[in-house]
């Protein structure tokens, strides 16, 4: 069988990608080969693209996606996206969320004009939950029917990572799309876990033995300890229980945020980018270039490899269950 050829716009340091793929290992389990091949790839993110590159082999397109006009892209059947999420967090603060007021909002339109203009087989979107309430509930229904008004049957989930065997609870969006002309049938893939007893604890990813400068001074935990009734700041992770979500600042996480930290032995510490790495399901083979700084913004950012492994084969079997299709990108 010929591959499935993706265009992953918005690829980061490619947790996506890792998941369309396939043919990767995680705690003990391995994650078949989806007969995948990316063969385009875009971020304006430079160092995400760097970590992208070093395990893919592709270099990333890194200008901005408004720049890149449709007919430089090559022949692809599955266009993929995870668009900025920052104004649709329901984390965010600074700004308050704007949503598709908000000019990183209107980037999935972006998605929609390749989709018209290129035709391919399918998509498949991501986004945080709180896309589904952003700017009083208006946003999401504008952007389904953007999609579909590009050409595609859609349909849409929340989906949780922590019942596909993820070690984290984290909730994403996951919208997805069939040109309509194929008659494609989709369903969503069921949790693989069914009960939270069956939930991966964290203790499955987390090291004992890490550098001192992941350790938060004395003088941090006091003031910590000082404001958290009042902030309900400190926010250490009960290692019998899934993480909470990762996000991108770990790099500059503070016992004053909202961000999970471990305590060990009375002492709090952050997570190493190895840790964060296996908290969102990557593969220890998953090369972790740049600086830690950029290694925790692209981690936290990034989709669970083993989420989307599970999207990407339910997308896989529709496909193949649809004897009609012929591909039309152009």
């Amino acid at each position: 069988m010929e591959k499935l050829k993706v265009a992953s716009l918005f690829c980061g340091c490619g947790g996506t990608d890792v998941g369309m793929m396939g043919g990767f290992d995680f705690l003990g389990k391995h994650y078949a080969k989806n007969d995948v091949e990316i063969v385009y790839a875009n971020d304006f993110e430079k160092s995400a693209c760097n970590i992208f590159e070093a395990n893919f082999g592709l270099k990333p397109d890194n200008r901005d996606i408004r720049e890149v006009k449709t007919e430089e892209l090559p022949k692809f059947d599955i266009l993929t996206g995870g668009f900025p999420c920052q104004s649709f967090s329901i984390v965010a603060q600074n700004p308050k969320r704007l949503g598709i007021k908000d000019e990183k909002g209107m980037l999935f339109f972006e998605m929609c004009r390749i989709l018209r203009e290129r035709k391919p087989k399918c998509f498949i979107a991501e986004n945080v939950k709180g896309l589904l309430t952003a700017n009083k509930r208006e946003a999401f229904p504008l952007i389904i029917k953007e999609f579909e008004d590009s050409g595609y049957d859609v349909k849409y989930q929340v989906v949780h990572a922590v019942e596909f065997g993820v070690p984290q609870k984290r909730e994403r969006v996951i919208i997805v799309g069939f040109r309509k002309d194929l008659n494609v049938e989709f369903d969503f893939p069921e949790a693989v876990v069914d009960s939270p007893e069956k939930y991966v604890p964290l203790s499955k990813v987390i090291d004992s033995d890490v550098d001192e400068k992941y350790f938060f001074s004395q003088k941090a935990v006091d003031g910590m300890m000082r404001n958290r009734e009042s902030m309900n700041k400190g926010r250490a992770q009960n290692v019998d229980e899934p993480c909470n979500t990762v996000g991108a600042h770990l790099a500059k996480v503070s016992l004053n945020s909202t961000d999970p930290v471990l305590k060990v032995d009375n002492k709090y510490r952050r997570f190493t980018p190895r840790e964060v790495a296996r908290i969102q399901s990557f593969p220890e083979t998953f090369k972790l270039t740049e600086s830690e700084h950029a290694q925790y913004k692209a981690l936290g950012n990034a989709i669970p490899p083993v989420m989307f492994w599970y999207i990407m084969r339910s997308v896989k079997d529709s496909l193949n269950s649809e004897k009609k299709y012929e591909s039309i990108t152009v």
